[in-house]
């Protein structure tokens, strides 16, 4: 973006909403974002800083007079100057305590936003931190009002789990004059501030009122800086400040704001949500809109209720990238088909785990694994599909391969060739070696063996009639022919099914492999998730003691009593925390459905075993047969030979005899 762009302002009713031209572009922000808003009174050079941030003189509207110049929330979005693959959206807000405003609950609403939306939040203010300025940061007190932690108990005060989730603070103070001394001793910006914040003993009405906000700064922001700015330029420069050339602005003015931008850049954290997930661009313009609609429709913003409106968001588009992912890499193996079936699965195998990768990176909170089912039952889907599709395509190939193969014999048969004695053997001799070419050609092909049994039993027919119009066999010899050819078109049943019962293992395994690898990655994203929330928890347990010894040391004791309730309270979340129970149910679940699957696949591999060994002894059968029938028609042979020997010898002795005799009468 080279200039800011309004984010959020009011509509003609006076209720706030979010710009749709400013979602449009943080849509386009995959990587993930700093947030940082500033906030404060109006005119006290808020536009200005956040300017410098952006590393320009000039962008978010300057004014030069007692009206504020921005109205609602003005967004720019550069690129991070130290954070490689970060966004730095910087968040410029309306003046606090513009006269004109209507609505007394607007500034509080501004103040809530910035808040909610942002990793590091900067309170401008001018002149010194006095009570004065601590008292005009009321917002602060009322954030327990305008923002709830759980939507379980809406009247209970959960405000104590805000430091889990606040932005880090820096309290900017313009035009600051004064020395920084305190009892004549000279102290760091950020001891100015902590003394400005400190509390006073008694518990006199008074007293309340004036430790009431310092608490709350306290409790809500563990994590606090201060940067005093002296005076710019001189007075008569002020209305022109964007415009005015480094010589004319202070040296000093220029080294502290040198200073707040470099700390700015080094500490401000990346925007998480309450579960710790690390925020993107488009996040960010889904969690604006949630927290507008929900301010705007009268209710408080609640951070639970954003996290499963943002989950359910996110979870949907996980699920929408991870299967384009695998979609749109399969249509291009498309053009490829057919395919072995060992490098479609292998193909799937890689884009199955690239697209869970590309679930995993986009989702969060997917408590009961909905999410990665609903992509994994896609998925299969397509699979199946694109299996469908190369069968389809090698079924095509292979017909063809037959067909090409088959032409000689097609004409032949046309022009009566094997109508002929001996016409049988011929026909055998050339289906054979079509068959022997069509193996060596469609070897590879996943519907060859299938393919060849249809064209096997078409030729059949074929083959029948000119075997029962071959003169010069018997009908003996063309029974045994036929019995051989009945047991050859069986074994090639029996081949097709058995690479059909081969094909679905190899499913099976492939299927196996890549619950395997989902499993993986679906634990490593739970570990990330639990890892996240135990440093959240870390975190705000160990700004909880730093306060809590502060606290202590100033003898503070019965607040110091209720910093350790929270803390205590802390450690029960986390040690109740179900999100190792939630994985090992996920996982569970995860390894059901394939069982489920599998199981499915194992019935039809069953199945397909049952039939191929009622085939194979259906073809044992076929060919005891066929010997059987054979060995009767040798020892029928054997047998006629025999009695035509004993008949031909039979038939020498009585010729001999009659030679004999006529011998004897000559004589």
């Amino acid at each position: 973006m080279d200039k800011p762009v309004c984010f959020i302002d009011t509509d003609s009713a006076g209720k706030l909403r979010v710009q749709q031209s400013a979602l449009k572009i943080l849509e386009q922000i995959q990587q993930l974002v700093v947030v940082v808003a500033v906030v404060g009174l109006y005119r006290t050079g808020k536009s200005h800083l956040m300017n410098r941030l952006a590393g320009k003189q000039t962008g978010f509207a300057l004014g030069s007079t007692i009206e504020s110049k921005t109205k609602g929330i003005w967004m720019w979005c550069v690129s991070h100057p130290t954070k490689a693959g970060t966004t730095l959206v910087l968040l410029d807000t309306e003046g606090l305590g513009d006269m004109d405003k209507g609505d007394p609950k607007h500034d509080t609403n501004i103040f809530s936003l910035a808040v909610l939306l942002s990793s590091t939040l900067v309170y401008n203010s001018r002149g010194t931190i006095d009570n004065k300025a601590v008292m005009e940061l009321q917002y602060i007190t009322e954030l327990s009002e305008c923002i709830k932690v759980k939507s379980s108990d809406e009247d209970a005060d959960d405000s104590s789990e805000f430091v889990k989730f606040f932005p880090s603070f820096i309290w900017a103070v313009r035009d600051f004059t004064l020395e920084l001394k305190i009892d004549g001793k000279d102290v760091t910006e950020d001891e100015y501030l902590e003394f400005a914040l400190k509390l006073k003993h008694g518990t006199s009405r008074s007293v309340i009122e004036y430790n009431f906000p310092r608490e709350c700064i306290q409790r809500f922001f563990p994590s606090r800086k201060c940067f005093t700015f002296p005076f710019p330029t001189a007075p008569e420069n002020m209305s022109h400040l964007g415009s005015l050339a480094s010589a004319d602005i202070s040296s000093e003015f220029l080294k502290v704001t040198d200073h707040f931008c470099k700390f700015v850049f080094h500490d401000s954290s990346v925007k998480r949500l309450k579960v710790g997930h690390t925020v993107t661009g488009r996040v960010l313009g889904h969690l604006a809109k949630t927290y507008v609609d929900t301010i705007s429709s009268g209710a408080v913003p609640c951070l639970e209720n954003a996290v499963i409106a943002m989950a359910t968001i996110e979870n949907k588009a996980a699920v929408k990238e991870g299967l384009q992912v695998y979609q749109s890499e399969m249509e291009k193996l498309k053009d490829s088909f057919p395919l072995e079936l060992k490098d479609v699965f292998s193909e799937h195998q890689h884009l199955s785990s690239t697209a869970t990768q590309a679930f995993m990176k986009r989702s969060f909170k997917d408590t009961d694994g909905k999410y990665l089912k609903s992509l994994e039952e896609k998925i299969i889907k397509l699979f199946d599909e694109h299996l469908c599709q190369n069968e389809h395509a090698s079924k095509k190939r292979c017909e063809e391969i037959l067909s090409s193969l088959s032409a000689p014999m097609m004409v032949k048969l046309k022009k009566g060739f094997y109508a002929k004695p001996g016409g049988y053997d011929l026909f055998c001799k050339d289906l054979e070696d079509i068959v022997n070419k069509y193996n060596s050609q469609a070897k590879k092909e996943v519907k060859a063996e299938e393919i060849l049994e249809e064209f096997l039993k078409q030729k059949s027919v074929d083959s029948k009639a000119i075997l029962q119009a071959d003169k010069k066999l018997t009908e003996k010899e063309k029974k045994i022919k036929e019995e051989k050819e009945k047991a050859a078109l069986l074994e090639q049943e029996i081949k097709a099914r058995e690479e059909k019962l081969r094909q679905l293992e190899e499913k099976m395994e492939a299927v196996r492999q890549s619950n395997e690898e989902r499993m993986r990655q679906m634990k490593e994203k739970m570990d990330e998730e639990m890892r996240l929330q135990r440093e959240e928890t870390e975190r705000a347990m160990n700004r909880k003691l730093r306060e809590q010894a502060d606290l202590l040391q100033k003898s503070f004791k019965e607040e110091a009593d209720v910093m350790r309730q929270e803390m205590e309270e802390f450690k029960r979340q986390n040690t109740e925390s179900n999100r190792a129970g939630e994985l090992v149910a996920i996982l569970e679940n995860s390894s059901r459905r394939h069982e489920e699957e599998v199981a499915t696949m194992m019935q039809q591999r069953s199945v397909q075993m049952m039939a191929i060994q009622q085939m194979i002894v259906r073809s044992e059968a076929e060919i005891n047969r066929a010997r059987e029938f054979a060995a009767i028609v040798e020892n029928s042979s054997r047998r006629h030979e025999e009695l035509m020997a004993m008949m031909m010898q039979q038939y020498r002795a009585n010729m001999m005899a009659v030679h004999s005799s006529n011998g004897c009468r000559t004589m």
